[in-house]
């Protein structure tokens, strides 16, 4: 059993007056972590709602104190799994932590769609929340040596980290063709009955085959058939399911800088490979250092969300094509990192370094990145 990073952290906040959230995709391992958590109690103790079940859906569903009173009983701790299926959760919710302020309620929830929309006004100064990732290289290092890391390294970029995929060698390829078909952004497709899933999956194939590249949203539109604030929902609400993520440019007026465009990565490179059908070991793949960066920043966002380093994170690219890969700020200084498979002999852009002074520039390959992702 490999423990999740942010389990310690969660435990910590338990029993403090305020509800517990945790968010994440689906498969990525939150019933899981919570039954753990679980069996920090007797079971006496512990009262577990699985909200894909319709009866407990509709028992919390304007339910009133008095109801949630003669539900909960003498349980110490409840768990409210897929709470995102319940309507108005975050009334609730409230209504735990204000009535019962003894009793510790955990809530989890496949998607922030409606779940983060629903408890950020009911919720305000009674939440603390949590984001749960496919696996980290650092929680895999808890079960493998580094060298064994540097071995299934390149099946992780392959096959990437979901709890299943990593525990399930010899069926990833089928697993994760399942996961990528519909289940993982189930969500997104049931938010406010989607009426194109197919555009859905065109703009995932799409994102898939640019990762590491600008995306531009009027191409996108164009290549799908569709208006530009189509494509900028469509890819909101994939953000929101936790399949991608944005990097934005970073500029501080230097006219020769990118302002414009985005960066749209995979939280799993599994999970891209799956869309363009594409299991090729690296040998024979054309897509190597894209692979590697989209992985590397996966990698890091996860450290950092784990580790509860609070940064913003960009990418820097002028108009000349001078370029840094991924950017960290924090407190004003700028850490920029270049992502290169294999290593080399390798040059800062000295405009960067010039125009934001304090700035440095780090290389990360095959080799040196085990710092960077914290392992």
């Amino acid at each position: 059993m490999i423990q999740r990073a942010i389990q310690s952290q969660i435990e910590k906040c338990l029993f403090k007056g305020k509800a517990v959230i945790i968010y994440g995709a689906r498969q990525v391992g939150k019933t899981t972590m919570i039954r753990e958590i679980q069996k920090k109690f007797s079971e006496p103790e512990v009262l577990y709602l699985n909200c894909d079940e319709p009866d407990f859906r509709a028992t919390l569903t304007g339910v009133t104190s008095t109801g949630l009173k003669e539900l909960i009983g003498r349980k110490k701790i409840i768990f409210i799994d897929e709470a995102q299926r319940v309507k108005n959760i975050g009334v609730t919710l409230k209504l735990f932590v204000d009535n019962f302020p003894d009793r510790q309620v955990v809530a989890t929830g496949s998607s922030s769609l409606d779940l983060s929309n629903e408890i950020i006004e009911p919720l305000t100064g009674r939440k603390y929340e949590f984001q749960l990732f496919p696996f980290a290289l650092a929680e895999l290092r808890r079960k493998y040596s580094k060298i064994e890391i540097n071995r299934l390294l390149e099946k992780r970029m392959i096959f990437g980290m979901y709890p299943e995929i990593v525990e399930k060698p010899d069926e990833a390829e089928t697993l994760l063709k399942s996961l990528a078909s519909s289940y993982l952004y189930k969500d997104v497709l049931q938010y406010q009955s989607l009426k194109r899933p197919d555009l859905l999956e065109k703009l995932l194939v799409a994102l898939a085959l640019q990762i590491g590249s600008e995306v531009s949203y009027t191409e996108l539109a164009n290549l799908l058939g569709v208006n530009k604030d189509t494509v900028a929902n469509y890819i909101q609400l994939l953000e929101k399911a936790f399949v991608v993520f944005r990097l934005s440019p970073f500029s501080r007026n230097l006219r020769s800088e990118l302002t414009k465009l985005r960066k749209i990565y995979f939280y799993d490179t599994g999970i891209r490979n799956a869309l363009i059908n594409n299991f090729n070991p690296l040998s024979f793949r054309q897509d190597i250092g894209l692979l590697w960066e989209n992985f590397m920043i996966s990698e890091r966002m996860k450290r950092n969300f784990n580790q509860g380093n609070h940064v913003n994170v960009h990418f820097w690219r002028t108009h000349q094509q001078q370029e840094i890969d991924y950017l960290e700020e924090r407190g004003g200084v700028l850490t920029g990192f270049e992502f290169k498979w294999k290593g080399g002999k390798r040059r800062a852009p000295q405009i960067f370094l010039d125009t934001y002074a304090g700035s440095h520039v780090e290389f990360i390959d095959s080799q040196n990145y085990g710092d960077f992702v914290g392992i």
